[in-house]
């Protein structure tokens, strides 16, 4: 169904009732606790942040506005629960514009999944098509956001690393994959998806600035959707992913 991400200190019973009550309606839940060794370890990239407000929580400042970053750029909206004058406080943070609901204590645990739910299953029937564009380049990667990011889900990978992390938590519809990158390469990523059965289906185009033979010869047993030059005109560029989905949507 949807991400559910749960921001809390420590497990208390509230926390575990609530994680059990979303697992049993089928939806992902991630919990997590407010430091950044901990959050930079997921790609959170959809789905809902939901805040178990606290003391505690409040002093980690880095990791919420970390938090609040993502939730903006991302359009992920955050549930918090908590005393009033906490949530007054976390606030000060994370705007009123990221906030989708409140619920003070004491909690109404039924009540907030209840809404989380509704939200999560609203969201998933009109999920867009998610695309995960994976480019060493920032100004690359900011450019196909651009272009696609109206119609698409555009989560976007800085490394190859990043892309197989991100992989393992989701999969994605179509993958937009840079050739030539530092440490581990287009075709190393392209090789590691083929072998791992949980992801090896998912569809690929190669981004590249290069169009030679050879190039294309040594990835041709790896079975990529195509090749996308990245000097194409941002026409050619979002015609060619809207024909791929039209295409794949004929198919199935």
């Amino acid at each position: 169904m949807g991400n559910a991400w749960v921001i809390r200190e420590s497990r208390k019973y509230l926390t575990g009732n609530l994680v059990d009550r979303l697992n049993s309606l089928e939806h992902n839940v991630i919990e997590m606790a407010p430091d950044m060794e901990t959050l930079s370890k997921y790609t959170i990239h959809d789905g809902a942040i939901l805040i178990f407000v606290d003391q505690d929580v409040l002093d980690k400042q880095q990791a919420l506005i970390y938090l609040r970053d993502l939730a903006v750029e991302n359009e992920i909206p955050v549930f918090l629960m908590g005393l009033p004058l906490d949530i007054e406080s976390i606030k000060s943070i994370i705007p009123d514009s990221a906030i989708e609901d409140e619920f003070f204590r004491p909690l109404d645990i039924p009540a907030i999944v209840e809404k989380v739910n509704q939200f999560l299953s609203n969201n998933n029937a009109q999920v867009k098509k998610k695309i995960l564009v994976v480019d060493d380049s920032g100004m690359m990667l900011r450019n196909v956001k651009k272009l696609l990011g109206d119609k698409y889900q555009v989560i976007l990978a800085n490394s190859g690393a990043m892309a197989i992390k991100y992989l393992t938590l989701d999969r994605p519809d179509l993958m937009l994959l840079d050739y030539e990158m530092p440490v581990i390469n287009g075709k190393q990523v392209m090789e590691i998806i083929r072998t791992e059965n949980d992801f090896a289906g998912v569809p690929v185009f190669f981004l590249t600035s290069r169009n030679d033979r050879e190039t294309i010869m040594d990835v041709m047993g790896l079975k990529p959707e195509g090749y996308l030059l990245k000097s194409l005109s941002a026409e050619d560029f979002v015609r060619t992913i809207d024909d791929f989905f039209e295409k794949r949507k004929k198919i199935n």
